[in-house]
């Protein structure tokens, strides 16, 4: 029985996971600066670590209410094909285990294009259920392109 470590967060009420070994670092928020002609959900660019990475905020890429900035707003940083991407997110407070036998797969009402990210469903507890995403595969081949062009002169 194989298990798995997810650093959980939240968008809204909701909680998602992603496994944790696609996470490089969990950084507090900061404002980025906007950068003109991308996606709406593209929140901008910030300086992290010497280096510039775009910010994409989740709640607009999933088609979420955007309830603002709070004090436990958090940035995801992963690596993205040698490129370093953060995911604005409500709150990424825990990490949690999971036995292979406590996911579910992703159930048939996903569309399609849910599918491509949504690896599966955590069952922790009675009543809590945990979405788990694949952040490197929330965005298009198309919109990864475009972010890999998004490179600023530095």
């Amino acid at each position: 029985m194989a298990e798995k470590q997810y650093v959980v967060f939240k968008l809204g009420k909701e909680e998602y996971g992603i496994d944790i070994m696609n996470v490089r670092e969990i950084g507090p928020y900061q404002e980025s600066v906007k950068v003109p002609n991308t996606p709406e959900f593209i929140e901008g660019i910030i300086n992290f670590r010497d280096k510039v990475i775009p910010i994409i905020n989740l709640k607009r890429r999933f088609k979420l209410q955007d309830t603002g900035i709070t004090n436990d707003t958090r940035i995801i940083i992963i690596n993205l094909n040698e490129k370093q991407i953060g995911f604005v997110v409500d709150e990424a407070s825990q990490t949690i285990r999971l036995d292979d036998n406590d996911i579910d797969p992703t159930p048939d009402i996903i569309s399609t294009v849910d599918k491509r990210y949504i690896t599966g469903v955590g069952k922790m507890g009675d009543n809590r259920l945990l979405i788990l995403i694949d952040l490197e595969r929330v965005l298009s081949d198309e919109e990864k392109d475009e972010i890999q062009n998004m490179e600023i002169k530095q």
